[in-house]
């Protein structure tokens, strides 16, 4: 794991990247843009046919974003931007590169774009109580575990009400908005290496297809089946 001194944006031209900070994890589906501000520690990692471009933000430019790692929606235009200022101008001798001010503008549109978009709800919170951590153990291994809280909180030794809490107050959110969460990302795993919707939805702990494409739809804003087609049309 490593800290930039420089915020950086991270995108996946195809693929799906998983970003992970000691805030939490975000996982990062083409046309999405991670941001990781200066300071967390972090690594990434890869899945599917992934082509991964970074970005980094001067201090003058990083503080024009949130000062938490977030995911946005990227633009046509500032998909345009990722693309130029990660392309062989950068790093093809035979190209011919883009100058110090057309880079610096080129930032600009960048993040001024991104301060445009909406945040993307694709950040898992990582939990810090001990007991919240081995609920994320668990369902990290098994995804598709439909155990109950109350359940739960019988094996790891603690109350309904007290994880309930737990999780809103360290999280943001309800058990089972962490857990859809959760589920989604995995999900978001196995559509990259290439796994059919229907396969998808059985191994990431849904009773049917249908109620897989709802809850996806809800939070990615496309079906499985249409981001499917739109992340190979990007390859």
């Amino acid at each position: 794991m490593r800290s930039h001194a420089r915020g950086h944006l991270v995108y996946a031209a195809s693929g799906v990247l998983a970003v992970h900070t000691e805030r939490g994890t975000s996982v990062v589906p083409a046309n999405r843009v991670a941001w990781t501000p200066a300071g967390f520690t972090h690594y990434h990692r890869a899945h599917g046919d992934t082509d991964m471009r970074i970005v980094f933000l001067a201090p003058s430019l990083a503080r024009l974003l949130s000062d938490h790692p977030a995911v946005f929606l990227a633009s046509g235009l500032a998909r345009e931007v990722l693309l130029a200022l990660t392309g062989p101008r950068n790093y093809d001798d035979a190209a011919p590169g883009y100058s110090g001010s057309a880079r610096s503008r080129l930032l600009r549109v960048l993040v001024d774009e991104l301060r445009e978009a909406h945040e993307q709800p694709l950040h898992l919170p990582e939990p810090r109580d001990d007991r919240l951590r081995a609920i994320a153990r668990m369902l990290h291994a098994t995804p598709a575990d439909s155990t109950t809280l109350a359940e739960l909180g019988k094996t790891i030794g603690a109350s309904t009400r007290t994880l309930s809490r737990l999780f809103r107050d360290e999280l943001g959110m309800t058990f089972y908005e962490w857990r859809t969460q959760l589920r989604i990302h995995h999900a978001l795993v196995l559509l990259a290496e290439g796994h059919s919707t229907t396969r998808t939805a059985y191994a990431c702990g849904w009773s049917n297809p249908s109620s897989f494409i709802a809850a996806f739809t809800n939070i990615i804003g496309t079906t499985p089946g249409r981001y499917r087609i739109s992340r190979n049309s990007a390859e």
